[in-house]
């Protein structure tokens, strides 16, 4: 039997999508004007209505409507072909001030404790340069060169589109080969199913996936349905959150479940996930281990994690109990400290709302450094 595993991407213009980025970029809106501020916003899309929702504090107020309405002109909603256009749909606004409640146990006077409880994980595999798991990586890159040739080559196409690519590994769990590849993007009801197969093949597919990973007994899909006229918030309702696992790994390694989008890096859901990123990537790129995943748990008004799990799959080069070492001496994730190393008040997250917030070399987030593998290896053979 074959081994295969799976991920999937989709497009800034998939509902979901569309909702993590205004979500995200209130959050920008907000840390500009007040870094300290307390965000946690949901957006929902829905035919021809989007409706706001969340609690903020802050010592400040942003226009959510103009806001949210050049997020979704910038996506590609502007033309009545795709639906959902920015200057005709419904905006409601039901966002309100902060529970005291929740912000007591964050906001102290010496440290900063978790603006929530919950599990955070963080990996990072030697299988594709930026060290993430290839699957992942392929299908991310499909998404994005769906959206660039709908912008700059495909006028034909629509904002709302998905990827898949199914990886086939050998018995040393190495890549071998490319089973599978799936397009999916919404298009103008006027181009006959045939070009358009033909046209994403050309520019998407043979652009991103190397020729070397494709054989006769690849398959590709490519619309399959045969027809994705109406698509985006108007064919599907969209929702901040509803795509963690297309945020993260794409289903390589756990997730706890808490979603990144509309939220300040208070919440340990987002900047300890960033965290943890930021230390497996480290921990790989210095010979450490071939992959790992990070676990780390929080409790509310807590600044610290009350623990921290690592699992290698066997891939340690180093005995287990020194990596544990390597991250207690190099990496401090106390909430504060998160924060302010990786200086997320000033990150901006709408760009990360969509194609995944890990692996991000084209926007290279600051939890994307590998500053310390030269000092991980320094101490490891000293």
């Amino acid at each position: 039997m074959k081994k295969l595993f799976t991920c999937e991407s989709v497009c800034e213009g998939h509902p979901d999508k569309v909702c993590d980025q205004i979500s995200d970029a209130f959050v920008d809106a907000i840390l500009k004007e007040d870094e300290n501020a307390r965000i946690a916003i949901e957006s929902v899309a829905s035919y021809d209505t989007l409706y706001l929702t969340g609690e903020v504090h802050a010592k400040c107020s942003i226009d959510y409507e103009k806001i949210a309405r050049a997020k979704i002109k910038e996506i590609g909603y502007d033309d009545e072909r795709w639906g959902f256009e920015y200057d005709k749909i419904k905006v409601i606004q039901k966002i309100h001030e902060q529970s005291g409640d929740i912000r007591q146990g964050v906001e102290k006077e010496d440290e900063m404790g978790a603006g929530d409880q919950g599990m955070m994980f963080g990996y990072a595999t030697n299988e594709s340069e930026n060290y993430m798991p290839l699957a992942y990586d392929l299908a991310t890159k499909l998404a994005m060169k769906l959206a660039d040739v709908r912008k700059n080559t495909l006028d034909y196409l629509g904002p709302d589109g998905k990827s898949q690519v199914t990886v086939e590994y050998d018995e040393n769990d190495q890549i071998k080969r490319i089973e599978a590849i799936v397009l999916s993007n919404q298009h103008d009801e006027k181009i006959a199913l045939d070009d358009l197969r033909n046209d994403l093949k050309k520019y998407v597919i043979d652009e991103v996936i190397p020729s070397d990973l494709i054989d006769e007994d690849t398959k590709i899909y490519i619309n399959p349905t045969g027809k994705f006229v109406i698509g985006g918030p108007v064919g599907d309702s969209g929702l901040t959150g509803r795509k963690i696992i297309v945020d993260t790994y794409g289903g390589y390694c756990m997730h706890g479940g808490g979603a990144f989008s509309g939220k300040d890096p208070s919440k340990v859901d987002r900047s300890a996930a960033y965290y943890l990123r930021y230390i497996a990537k480290n921990l790989v790129a210095a010979g450490l281990c071939d992959r790992v995943m990070l676990q780390a748990a929080y409790v509310i008004g807590v600044s610290h994690p009350v623990s921290i799990f690592v699992n290698t799959e066997s891939s340690e080069h180093v005995a287990l109990d020194k990596i544990y070492e390597v991250i207690e001496h190099f990496f401090d994730l106390s909430v504060k400290h998160i924060i302010e190393e990786l200086q997320l008040t000033k990150q901006s997250y709408q760009y990360l709302a969509s194609y995944g917030h890990f692996g991000r070399n084209d926007i290279a987030p600051t939890y994307e450094r590998l500053d310390k593998v030269e000092a991980i290896k320094e101490y490891i053979n000293r």
